[in-house]
């Protein structure tokens, strides 16, 4: 009874003090008197359907996972007792119309059909097995919402969020250089710049370069000037720092491949995410630790989506600038630098092992590292929510036999994010610098999510 009070109450506040585009009649609920279970459940489903489909790699897989969940925000950020501003004007080119207030609207109902309706439009490509299983999510989630609402409200409420959702999406397509990127991974007209101490393809399989456009796409907030901090000077000599760190690579390897450096193996395996329906995404993983989170601290249906909302920002900015940068400097993997400069001509990562004794490096270049981008920059945006103190057990691969997935605990977000991009040494396919400079340019990216104009 004191919440139906309560509810009413702010109602007359917002009828009586509020712009005639801010509005909420009294009939509507609030879009943070609803718990958390919606978007938990398909952002739980972002992770099947990245996973499976062809095409996602990190940075479209980020990208995608920004506009489904900018779709969720602006479903309900009406909802929000005015707490939160709608986009609408604020990106260049989108224009959002703001909900009927002489209609009745129930938000949860918004919400899910804006991520329906989002699901559909950015995974057509999904097999079958991912689509008949977001069908039966969507049709149980309807079924209760149908026999919890009043026609009109849900008949209301299903247009809303279906308009946000296909409204959001045209603009997404005027992005031409991120637009259905999941169908042009590569671009067979691209080739690398050719020279001593420059990136290209390599061992064993030289596939060919992922995504060298990417630094075009649209970006949410970072800013032309968001740069990374300079790689190394490519040298070759004893003393040069390149050399120090290519050989702290090599010997983190060699140990681990000769059974001596059990927990360094264990933090390479744990944060990889490096291969392709073994794992989702490097960028879905911070999807993964933002789920457990919502579920442990039982946020509210709008909380819930501005944290969705942020992390899908600084995924998606953090994999355009990080892979602007990578083909800006087009500086090459540690395999070819130990093999050809360091005279280990059989060397080799210890990335996605096949069962036969082979192993990969990615197809693109080392610098800045991709990891350490990607989570820098959602490490910013979740200390922001949760506390920079936020004492965390991520158990995003417990219970995996195919490598060590065995849950590690971490003090902080920013603790989680530095031993992430550390990881990338051990594993084979990074330099020092690359992680380093993939670290700082991520949290300058989380920083940028945040100051844009939420509030």
């Amino acid at each position: 009874m004191k919440k139906v009070l309560y509810t009413l109450f702010l109602s007359v506040l917002l009828v009586s003090g509020c712009r005639k585009d801010e509005i909420i009649l009294p009939e509507s609920n609030f879009s943070f008197s609803y718990n958390y279970k919606i978007p938990l459940t398909w952002n739980q489903m972002f992770l099947e359907m990245e996973r499976y489909s062809p095409g996602y790699r990190p940075p479209v897989s980020a990208r995608s996972y920004a506009y489904i969940n900018l779709m969720a925000y602006e479903s309900i950020v009406h909802g929000s007792n005015g707490r939160y501003k709608s986009f609408s004007g604020h990106f260049t080119g989108l224009s959002i119309e703001n909900p009927d207030f002489n209609k009745p609207y129930n938000w949860e109902v918004c919400l899910n059909a804006a991520y329906e309706k989002g699901f559909e439009l950015f995974f057509p490509v999904a097999p079958a097995a991912q689509q008949f299983q977001m069908l039966n999510i969507a049709h149980a989630l309807n079924e209760r919402m149908i026999a919890e609402n009043d026609p009109e409200v849900y008949k209301n409420s299903v247009a809303y969020g279906k308009y946000i959702a296909e409204t959001i999406y045209d603009w997404s397509k005027k992005d031409s250089w991120g637009h259905e990127a999941y169908l042009k991974n590569t671009d067979p007209t691209y080739n690398p710049p050719s020279g001593v101490g420059l990136w290209k393809p390599t061992y064993p399989d030289f596939t060919p370069a992922l995504l060298p456009h990417w630094g075009k796409v649209r970006t949410f907030a970072a800013l032309a000037s968001d740069k990374s901090i300079p790689p190394l000077d490519f040298k070759t000599s004893i003393s040069s720092e390149l050399f120090s760190q290519a050989t702290q690579t090599k010997e983190l390897v060699e140990n681990i491949k000769a059974g001596l450096e059990d927990e360094q193996l264990w933090i390479a395996e744990f944060w990889s995410d490096d291969c392709p329906i073994l794992t989702f995404s490097p960028a879905a993983r911070w999807v993964s630790i933002t789920n457990q989170l919502v579920g442990q601290e039982s946020l509210n249906m709008m909380d819930a989506v501005l944290v969705y909302a942020r992390l899908g920002f600084s995924l998606s900015d953090a994999g355009v600038k990080c892979w602007g940068e990578k083909y800006k400097h087009n500086c090459l993997r540690p395999i070819d630098y130990i093999r050809t400069y360091m005279n280990v001509p059989d060397w080799n990562t210890v990335m996605c092992p096949d069962g036969t004794g082979g192993y990969f490096t990615p197809n693109f270049p080392t610098f800045p590292s991709g990891h350490a981008t990607f989570s820098a920059a959602a490490a910013v945006v979740l200390e922001d929510f949760f506390g920079r103190s936020y004492r965390f057990t991520d158990r995003s691969h417990e219970g995996r036999i195919e490598f060590n997935g065995t849950p590690r605990t971490f003090n902080s977000f920013r603790e989680m994010a530095e031993e992430n991009a550390y990881s990338r040494i051990p594993l084979g396919v990074h330099f020092k610098i690359d992680s380093d400079a993939g670290t700082d340019l991520g949290y300058r990216i989380g920083e940028r999510v945040l100051n844009l104009p939420w509030e």
